[in-house]
């Protein structure tokens, strides 16, 4: 259990024992939560719980905060309780408790883990940009984000499967199909017009100039419907190849990449929720349009399945989709990440997914807002007139994978981020990922500095650590399941971020003031060296989760 759960019941019980001493009359069932002040003085957790009930039992906040840790019992974990106004409850950690839990950390392969009841199956779907183009800086942000909550969920025993969703069907990829023919046509000296609305971007030149390679003049004398069919299969084919080789720059791998193609295949699952909603009226046609009555399940309004030239829209595919999910593959949950775009669709593909037999409320969206890129002062634009993009590959190319990583996830998915590209490759305490590793190289220096002068944590006794920077470290390696729990209920992993930056900040701290390795004091170089242990398993499982490496040495 946490200690912050620890603290939790030991409220629990208070109440419990002051009711049954008729010292407070009953209270009503409720959830009691604590918090870590932001300062020092007011301990390492703090409740209000005063605050909350004392107007059901008719006794002033203070008096009752009073008279609850007069019923708290006594707990290892806590050396002392007390009030503040105007009415909190503040709970002061043991430091020789505290420093019994480095050994627990250092020695528990599993530290961090929250338990699940039962395996429950997820999937993760994300990015899915259309393949009629190279993935782009934006999609770089979802693609972190993504593959960080399913390193998380695994870390605590989900059954994870990570999905592409694949948009090869549609106007946008006829389109695609015509403009790529037009290169194709162009490079072997034809005259030939792009479509209106077609794909201006040089990319499209390179795709054209690789099926030539390919295929050489094979699609010249063919049909030019058909032609543009087969060429434009192929560029799917090649452009889903480089999007693969690009998300492996940044350590993303899909389990599955799912063809929207085959939503629309005979008997397939378009057909089946098609024909369910159907069964339950919830089909109309009006002005030449298929339409799901949404608004009779509190939409604002119907919403089109069909349109009138007989296509299906965007919408109607999306329920096939999630119907295959929830019905067919039957995931216990389901999280989609789309761009902050899409906002306006999360409800109404909630409505149709109730109405299909699934269970709306086991589908989460977790929309990400732009990313806006620099260099210093100076904003880098993302895109040209001519179509041209600054693609994930550019920005991997000049930062690295782990500084692309974790400032995609620094800033929280539903906040607008800035990308400082000169930051991310300074070696400095000012860029956080070189802050982070630093820490985590500097401690395997340390370890292995005391190996080499025989010098270990087997006979590590933790009563030694009695310094206030040991204790801060310790007590901000207690916060490590917290966070992961954090992660995962707000589906929020730029809590990841942020927590290892403050873990390195403890332990740079505690290098500052703290020698380790003393040949003159074996004892406590011995409690030091678990110290690190702990802080470099935590460290390195951080830095895992993040799909961030953790190097031994800068």
């Amino acid at each position: 259990m946490l200690i912050r759960d620890e603290i939790i019941s030991l409220l629990e019980q208070a109440l419990k024992s002051a009711e049954h001493a008729d010292a407070i009359s009953s209270v009503p069932n409720h959830t009691i939560t604590v918090e870590h002040p932001n300062r020092q003085e007011h301990g390492n957790f703090s409740s209000n719980l005063p605050l909350k009930i004392q107007g059901l039992v008719k006794i002033k906040a203070l008096d009752l905060a009073k008279i609850i840790i007069e019923h708290i019992p006594p707990h290892d974990a806590v050396e002392r309780v007390e009030i503040a106004p105007p009415g909190f409850i503040n709970f002061f950690l043991d430091d020789k408790w505290v420093a019994q839990q480095a050994s627990v950390i250092a020695r528990d392969n599993s530290f961090g883990q929250i338990p699940i009841e039962g395996e429950k199956s997820l999937q993760i779907e994300y990015v899915s940009a259309n393949p009629t183009g190279p993935i782009h800086v934006g999609n770089g942000r979802g693609a972190a984000i993504g593959s960080t909550l399913a390193n998380t969920f695994k870390f605590t025993g989900y059954q994870v499967q990570q999905e592409y969703y694949i948009n090869d069907a549609g106007n946008q990829v006829l389109i695609f199909g015509q403009t790529l023919y037009a290169r194709y046509l162009q490079l072997h000296g034809n005259e030939a017009s792009l479509p209106d609305n077609g794909y201006p971007g040089s990319y499209m030149i390179d795709l054209a100039q690789e099926i030539k390679n390919r295929h050489g003049e094979e699609f010249l004398e063919q049909n030019n419907d058909s032609v543009i069919e087969q060429i434009g299969v192929l560029g799917i084919e090649i452009m889903v190849e480089q999007i693969k080789k690009d998300l492996e720059q940044i350590g993303v791998e899909f389990d599955s990449w799912f063809s929207e193609k085959s939503l629309m295949e005979e008997n397939s699952h378009y057909d089946q929720f098609m024909s369910i909603l159907t069964e339950k009226n919830q089909i109309t046609e009006r002005d030449g349009a298929v339409w799901f009555a949404s608004s009779e399940l509190g939409e604002s309004k119907d919403n089109v399945l069909v349109r009138s030239d007989g296509t299906p829209t965007y919408y109607a595919t999306d329920i096939a989709y999630h119907y295959e999910k929830f019905i067919e593959r039957r995931f216990d949950r389901v999280i989609d990440i789309w761009g902050a775009d899409h906002q306006g669709h999360v409800s109404r593909l909630k409505a149709a997914i109730d109405s299909v037999g699934g269970e709306p409320d086991a589908l989460d969206v977790l929309l990400y807002q732009l990313v806006t890129l620099r260099r210093g002062d100076e904003i880098v634009p993302l895109s040209k007139r001519a179509g041209e993009i600054v693609t994930l590959a550019n920005v991997v190319a000049e930062v690295g994978e782990d500084a692309a990583r974790y400032f995609f996830l620094a800033t929280g998915a539903n906040q607008p981020m800035e990308f400082d590209l000169e930051l991310a490759v300074t070696q400095s305490d000012d860029n956080p990922v070189y802050y982070i590793q630093y820490a985590h190289a500097r401690i395997s220096s340390i370890l292995d500095l005391a190996t080499e002068q025989k010098l270990d944590a087997a006979n590590a006794n933790t009563e030694l650590l009695t310094d206030p920077a040991e204790i801060k470290l310790i007590v901000s390696l207690l916060l490590f399941p917290e966070i992961v729990e954090r992660v995962l209920s707000d589906l929020a992993p730029h809590h990841l971020a942020h927590y290892a930056r403050e873990l390195a900040a403890a332990f740079h701290n505690f290098y500052g003031q703290c020698r380790v390795v003393q040949i003159e004091n074996p004892e406590l170089s011995s409690s030091r060296l678990l110290l690190l242990e702990a802080t470099k398993s935590v460290l390195a499982r951080i830095l895992d989760l993040m799909g961030i490496s953790a190097p031994k040495s800068m």
